[in-house]
């Protein structure tokens, strides 16, 4: 597999081995020791899996008092992907790097603990799976507006139209105003 960091080094696309032919694929999307030497992971605890339909955005998702790792892929369709950096102590604090992740490419991001993570369907639909370092809480998950102008996001609105969002997104504090990791 191809590991390659992104603009913010702990976010890290990967690209998995793919083996074509004329009945279609097969590809390793998780291999314990080699995504380990990558620094990739520990132990997983949760699968997910979330269908979604074009135009929709999810996020931006993190839990404060219980960070999660997650390694995204798609299994169906197109997403934009967005990580942002959440560690008050790190240089990347307030950055946000983005990955077009699709059925397509195969290609994986991981997110490690310590930011928040959203995505936007470009496709007519979407499922995503990703992988968590903890546990879902709703009780601990926060959100950050998709649209806070202090992060900048350059979203890729399919013809310009508002995204589909959930009324937790939609009331979604700025990042000024949410508690972040040290």
């Amino acid at each position: 597999m191809k590991v390659t960091p992104t603009d913010i080094p702990d976010v890290l696309v990967i690209e998995p081995v793919i083996h074509r032919d004329h009945r279609g694929f097969f590809l390793e999307s998780w291999h314990d020791e080699r995504f380990e030497a990558h620094g990739v992971g520990g132990q997983f605890v949760q699968d997910n899996h979330s269908h979604s339909v074009q135009g929709t955005l999810r996020g931006l998702h993190y839990q404060l008092e219980k960070p999660q790792g997650r390694l995204v892929r798609v299994v169906s369709g197109e997403v934009y992907d967005v990580a942002v950096d959440l560690r008050r102590s790190s240089p990347s604090f307030g950055r946000w790097v983005y990955q077009c992740l699709s059925s397509h490419n195969q290609k994986q991001l991981w997110i490690p603990p310590g930011f928040a993570h959203g995505f936007y369907v470009l496709s007519p639909s979407a499922d995503l799976l990703y992988k968590c370092t903890e546990y879902y809480s709703p009780s601990l998950e926060r959100a950050i507006r998709w649209d806070d102008p202090a992060l900048g996001i350059t979203w890729p609105l399919v013809a310009g139209c508002p995204p589909v969002l959930s009324a937790k997104d939609a009331a979604a504090a700025l990042i000024r105003d949410v508690p972040t990791y040290q």
